[in-house]
């Protein structure tokens, strides 16, 4: 399956329908309906065209989803640019793969089903390795590396996805209600700091966090 992709994501568009173009109509279905929206049916109708006609470009919604995920998974210009140290590269490398994900992010759903293979996904990683050779880690330790920083940004996407700010909100008032403070005294101490659902919070504060307390690891590892 993961062959297929190479073979056709270069094709170049022809009168009526292509590649391209049924890829195209499959991500603006997800991006309005969810991935639960894509079928090859519902794609056809988008385009205007009969369901069994898709299939002499792409063989199956299997392929056709590989097809969505190397689309979606292309690497900003700006991972190809100088940057100041193996650190810095890699904060960059994670925070444009996390605006990515946000971007889309029902692409999870596909993600998660499968390892990279497609070509754009493999850049990705060629990206951050990269980066990585600029340290005297070795080639498992350089991919440790990058698998570590990879599941952080997933997760991080994840988070984004299924808590939003009112659902933060309502879930500080519950602890609000519910926290006692001789039952829990440590989490009512961090409630009534206004941890939870504070108005205004910085959305991305988890995430640089995180990812400066995974830059630490990582640096100490380099150091020792």
């Amino acid at each position: 399956m993961g062959d297929s992709v190479w073979e056709r994501r270069d094709k170049e568009p022809r009168q009526g329908l292509s590649v391209r173009r049924i890829v195209r109509a499959a991500i603006e279905l997800a991006d309005a309906d969810g991935l639960a929206a894509v079928s090859m049916a519902r794609v056809a109708e988008r385009l205007g065209f009969t369901t069994m006609s898709l299939y002499r470009h792409v063989r199956s919604k299997d392929e056709l989803l590989l097809l969505v995920v190397d689309t979606l998974a292309e690497p900003p210009a700006c991972l190809a640019e100088p940057v100041d140290g193996w650190r810095a590269g890699m904060e960059r490398w994670c925070r444009e793969h996390l605006a990515a994900l946000r971007r889309h992010p029902w692409v999870l759903q596909v993600q998660a089903s499968a390892p990279p293979s497609t070509p754009n996904q493999l850049a990705w990683m060629d990206h951050g390795l990269r980066v990585l050779e600029e340290t005297p880690l070795s080639p498992d330790d350089r991919m440790s590396v990058l698998l570590l920083c990879t599941g952080f940004v997933m997760s991080q996407a994840r988070f984004t996805v299924d808590v939003s700010d009112q659902a933060e909100r309502d879930y500080g008032a519950l602890l609000q209600r519910t926290v006692d403070a001789e039952r829990y005294p440590a989490l009512r101490r961090v409630v009534d700091a206004g941890t939870f659902g504070a108005a205004g919070a910085d959305q991305d504060h988890d995430f640089t966090f995180g990812l400066a307390r995974l830059m630490d690891g990582v640096e100490r590892l380099v150091r020792g």
